[in-house]
C-alpha cells in the first residue's frame, strides 16, 4: 500500500457517516473520519489524502454559522465527492446557489441518469431510471463554474454533478447507504477510477502496519493487557504479542459471573496455545461478596466495575515496571458525532475496557485496533489465526451475568443460568443460527410459577431466551425463530436444568427496549 493510498471522509454530521467508511473500506482503501471542524490546512497537508469525501448533514447551508469545507480542499489537486450537505456546500463555497424548496424529498426516490460521468462509468447509463434514497429539503438550483448536471430527481434538478477537469463530483442522495443499490459501486468508482486508489488495503497490510506501530510506540517497555475474552480484548492480546512477545502480559479477572467454561478455555487459549504470559484471578468470592443483597442493576454495574479496577490495579502492581496500558479500542469508540451547529457533541463512548486505568495507573494507552469496524477486528483475528469460536463471539456485557438476573445475584442462580445458557446457546449452534444473530442469551428471571413435572408440583423459576438481529447495536430486531426451534430448546431447559420450570422468549426490539434485560 503506498503513502498516499488513503481517502479523507469530512464529517457534517450525518447519522449514516460511517456507512461511508464501510463502503470505502469494504472496497480495498483505507479511509478515516474527521470532524469537519477539526480539519486545517495543516491536517489536510499531513493527512495528503488521495480523495476527499464530504459527507452529509442536518445543517442548512442557508443558515447562518453552518459547517463548511476548509476552502484548502477545494486547492488540494485531488478529487472531491460531495454527498448531500456535502454536495450543498460544496456548491455554495465554490460560487453556485443553494435554496429551500417545497418539494422535499426522504426516503427512496428515482434519479433519472441525463449524462453520463466518471463515477457512473459501468453502473448507471444515460436515460437509465435508478433508485437512490434521499434526505434532504434545500436543494442546488445554480451549478458553479465548470460544472454540468448528469443525474436528476423529482426534488433536486441536480441530484448529480460533475465537473471532470478538476475531478470535483457531487450527489444529492445517499450511495453508502443500501437503499441505494448501485451505491457502493458508485463510491468504488470514484476511489478507484477517479481517484487512482489501488484498492489493496487488507487486513494482512493493516496487521504489518500495527505491528510496525506498536513496536514504534513500545519500544522495549512493559505492556499489561486486560483480557475479557471477548472479541476485541483477545485480537489485541494476539496481535500485540506477536509484536513484542514476552514484553506483554495479560491479566485476566474471573468476576465468577462469565458464560459456562468460559474462564477455561480464555486461560487455555492465551496461556497453553499462545504461551502469552498470564495472570488468571479468580475473584468471584470478592465480586459476589460485594453484590450480597444487591439489585439495583446500575449499582451493580458500579460496582462490578469498581471492582475490576481495583483488582486488576493490584494485580498490575504485582507485575511491577508496566508503562503502558492495551485497550480493545475501536473506530466507533473514537470518532465524534458532530452537533447541528458545528463541534463536537459528546464522544459515542468513552474509553471503556478498563475504566479509568490509565490515569489512575499513569499508564501511556496502546490501542492498535482504534482504526477499524467491528467486522474488520474479526477479520483480523482471523489473519493472526484465533479460532474462530473466539473469532464470531457474540457481544457479552462487562458487567457478565450480573445484569442476566434481575434482582440479588447468588452463586445458585449463576449456575442455573450457565446451563440455560449453554443449552440455548448449543441449540442455536446446532441448528446453523449462530452468525445470523447479533446477540443471543438467556435471563433467569425473579418470578417463579407453578408447574407439573411428572405427578408433583413445581414452583420454580422463569428463563427468558433473547435473540437479536442488529449492526452497530444501536438498533435491533428480535429474530424470527421457527416456533419448532423454540418449543425444542424450551423442552431441553426445562428438562436438563434443575430450577427452572418455564421458558419464555422476548419478542422486543430496539428501541423501545433494551438488547440486555437489566
Amino acid at each position: 500500500m503506498t503513502t498516499t493510498d488513503h481517502v479523507l471522509i469530512i464529517d457534517f454530521g450525518s447519522q449514516v457517516t460511517q456507512l461511508i467508511a464501510r463502503r470505502v473500506r469494504e472496497s480495498g482503501v483505507y479511509c478515516e473520519i474527521h470532524p469537519f471542524n477539526k480539519v486545517t490546512g495543516k491536517s489536510l497537508a499531513d493527512f495528503d489524502p488521495r480523495a476527499v469525501i464530504l459527507s452529509g448533514g442536518p445543517a442548512s447551508v442557508l443558515d447562518i454559522d453552518t459547517p463548511r469545507a476548509p476552502d484548502e480542499v477545494f486547492d488540494l489537486g485531488v478529487p472531491v465527492l460531495g454527498i448531500c450537505y456535502g454536495q450543498q456546500t460544496m456548491v455554495e463555497q465554490l460560487g453556485g446557489r443553494v435554496q429551500t424548496s417545497d418539494h422535499r424529498e426522504f426516503g427512496r426516490a428515482m434519479v433519472s441518469v441525463t449524462e453520463t460521468c466518471a463515477i457512473f462509468d459501468g453502473i448507471w447509463h444515460v436515460g437509465a431510471e435508478e433508485q437512490v434514497w434521499m434526505s434532504h429539503g434545500d436543494r442546488v438550483d445554480v451549478l458553479p463554474r465548470g460544472f454540468r448536471v448528469v443525474g436528476v430527481s423529482e426534488g433536486a434538478p441536480c441530484a448529480a454533478i460533475a465537473n471532470d477537469e478538476r475531478k470535483f463530483y457531487a450527489v444529492q442522495f445517499h450511495p453508502e447507504v443500501v437503499h441505494t443499490p448501485h451505491g457502493a459501486e458508485l463510491l468504488q468508482n470514484f476511489t478507484h477510477n477517479v481517484a487512482g486508489c489501488s484498492g489493496v488495503w487488507t487486513m494482512a497490510a493493516f496487521r504489518e502496519q500495527a505491528i510496525a506501530k506498536v513496536r514504534a510506540q513500545v519500544g522495549d517497555g512493559k505492556v499489561i493487557c486486560g483480557l475479557s475474552g471477548g472479541v476485541d480484548s483477545s485480537v489485541v492480546a494476539v496481535l500485540l504479542h506477536e509484536a513484542i512477545g514476552d514484553q506483554l502480559t495479560c491479566v485476566f479477572v474471573d468476576t465468577g459471573m462469565m458464560r459456562l467454561n468460559e474462564a477455561d478455555e480464555v486461560v487455555s487459549l492465551f496461556r497453553d496455545h499462545y504461551n502469552i504470559p498470564l495472570v488468571h484471578r479468580d475473584a468471584t468470592d470478592l465480586f459476589l461478596g460485594k453484590l450480597e443483597g444487591v439489585s439495583d442493576p446500575e449499582q451493580k454495574r458500579k460496582i462490578i466495575g469498581g471492582t475490576f479496577i481495583d483488582v486488576f490495579e493490584e494485580e498490575a502492581n504485582n507485575i511491577g515496571g508496566t508503562a503502558f496500558l492495551a485497550q480493545g479500542t475501536l473506530y466507533p469508540d473514537v470518532i465524534e458525532s458532530v452537533s447541528f451547529h458545528g463541534g463536537p457533541s459528546v464522544t459515542i463512548k468513552s474509553h471503556h475496557n478498563v475504566g479509568g486505568l490509565p490515569e489512575r495507573m499513569n499508564l501511556d494507552l496502546v490501542e492498535p485496533l482504534r482504526e477499524l469496524f467491528k467486522d474488520e477486528v474479526r477479520s483480523l483475528g482471523r489473519e493472526l489465526g484465533l479460532p474462530e469460536n473466539f473469532v464470531r463471539r457474540h457481544p457479552f456485557p462487562g458487567p457478565g451475568l450480573a445484569i442476566r438476573i434481575p434482582g440479588d445475584i447468588t452463586r445458585d442462580k449463576l449456575d442455573v443460568l450457565r446451563k440455560a445458557d449453554a443449552i440455548y446457546l448449543e441449540e442455536i449452534k446446532n441448528a446453523g443460527l449462530y452468525d445470523d444473530i447479533w446477540q443471543a442469551f438467556a435471563v433467569l428471571l425473579p418470578v417463579q410459577t407453578v408447574g407439573v413435572m411428572g405427578d408433583a408440583r413445581t414452583y420454580d423459576n422463569v428463563c427468558a431466551l433473547r435473540a437479536v438481529t442488529s449492526t452497530d447495536g444501536m438498533t435491533a430486531d428480535f429474530y424470527p425463530y421457527d416456533i419448532a426451534f423454540l418449543g425444542r430448546t424450551a423442552n431441553r431447559i426445562i428438562n436438563e436444568v434443575r430450577g427452572i420450570n418455564r421458558v419464555v422468549y422476548d419478542v422486543t426490539s430496539k428501541p423501545p427496549g433494551t438488547i440486555e434485560w437489566e
